[in-house]
């Protein structure tokens, strides 16, 4: 049992579905069923109890969410306490990222890392854009995953990779039964949209797209997180134009549509120090464009 199983738990339990738990811990409803499956398996227990219309804790599973937010809370605690005695110790390294980045890019390599340097700690941190830039030049992060090309005479920055963008549509809605739907036909819609303060390049690059192609959306809604936008078009009330992999999120009510006009694209950014990194930045640096086969960049400053 791992401490994500009981952030996991917590959060179904909370909500009491599944689905919508999913959305907010940004995973697929099947594999946070699995999780939960699992833990059940593990401490010999039933948690929920499940139906097609509603998800109820058992008796078993109110005093295991009492013990499990105290268990949470004194993880955090134990960490905060520890940070400054752990880092003279053991390298830590320190990474921001934007939602994308936790799919595309570390699962790819993080279990290379843990092979070569077993004593590596990293942590990661799931931060908007503007507070991860912040931290960064704080000294509280080593490299952050952002969608714009942040770059100085203090900091370097290299694309990782390319996200394309997708159209999601209410299944119940008629353009839904279109092959291709044109410019003109979107029109008819709402669009929900993650708020610029959360992600300026998303939202940037979705406007310059809509204003290129002289699309009148009915109207604009912005939303404060991506599960907040696919719950809008679970709901039938508007369209989203998100990340492709959100798509693993959309649920039997959402469809994903192709446009008459290729939707841009959106990309990844991996940003650091120029100045001489420490060991832990240079092994993750070494292992990340190995893998995708990145440049080696001139980069620090003599």
């Amino acid at each position: 049992m791992e401490l994500r199983h009981l952030r996991y738990f917590i959060t179904v339990a909370e909500e009491l579905s599944f689905s919508k738990a999913a959305l907010k811990l940004h995973t697929a409803q099947p594999s946070l069923s699995q999780q939960i499956k699992d833990l059940e398996d593990d401490i010999g227990v039933q948690l929920f109890y499940r139906t097609k219309r509603k998800v109820e804790l058992t008796e078993e599973g109110l005093v295991f969410l009492e013990q499990a937010r105290l268990t949470l809370t004194q993880a955090d605690k134990a960490v905060t306490m520890a940070r400054q005695v752990a880092a003279a110790k053991v390298q830590c390294l320190r990474i921001g990222f934007v939602p994308s980045a936790e799919i595309r890019i570390f699962p790819y390599i993080f279990p290379r890392l843990r092979i070569k340097t077993p004593k590596l700690q990293i942590n990661t941190f799931n931060l908007k854009e503007s507070d991860q830039i912040a931290e960064l030049k704080k000294g509280d992060l080593d490299i952050i995953f952002i969608n714009q090309d942040f770059q100085n005479e203090h900091f370097a920055s290299q694309l990782v990779l390319t996200e394309s963008l997708i159209f999601m549509l209410p299944k119940q809605h008629p353009l839904a039964k279109f092959a291709e739907i044109t410019v003109e036909q979107l029109n008819e819609l709402e669009l929900s949209l993650l708020s610029h303060k959360l992600s300026q390049p998303l939202s940037q690059t979705i406007l310059k797209y809509i204003d290129q192609h002289q699309i009148q959306f009915k109207a604009i809604h912005e939303t404060n997180s991506i599960a907040e936008s696919i719950e809008a078009v679970h709901a039938g009330s508007s369209c989203a134009i998100l990340p492709s992999y959100m798509q693993a999120l959309a649920t039997d009510q959402i469809v994903v549509s192709s446009l008459s006009h290729m939707l841009p694209c959106l990309d990844v950014f991996m940003c650091f120090y120029r100045t001489t990194p420490s060991q832990a930045t240079e092994q993750f640096l070494e292992e990340i464009r190995f893998v995708f086969e990145l440049d080696q960049l001139a980069l620090y400053a003599s």
